[in-house]
């Protein structure tokens, strides 16, 4: 099995990577060099595609402030279906309402000639 770091009296894993200083730098054993953010999957310097998903999170996630007002505006077309629909939700039903409809007279067929 072969020893790693061994062959060149260089420490760290595998071949002298060592992680240290400021800002997660890596210094490769071989030159010397300092990469910096190197292995980090959260540098922000790189650029994103916001996906379907993420903008999902953020639009279900975000922080509501509950004591302030909520305020909707519609359109009058709007206003108009919604005023329709509340006036077919809080219509009265009577029992003669509901016993003409259950036996009204239905017809199949192309109809009388």
């Amino acid at each position: 099995m072969a020893n790693l770091g061994e062959e060149k009296n260089i420490s760290g894993v595998f071949g002298g990577v060592e992680f240290g200083g400021n800002n997660n730098e890596i210094q490769n054993g071989n030159n010397n060099e300092f990469i910096q953010n190197a292995g980090t999957i959260r540098n922000q310097d790189l650029p994103v595609k916001r996906g379907f998903w993420s903008k999902f999170k953020a639009f279900w996630l975000q922080e509501i402030d509950w004591n302030k007002e909520i305020r909707v505006e519609l359109t009058p077309y709007q206003q108009k279906v919604e005023d329709e629909i509340n006036e077919f939700l809080h219509q009265e039903i009577t029992w003669e309402k509901v016993h003409d409809f259950l036996f009204q007279e239905v017809t199949f067929g192309k109809g009388k000639k």
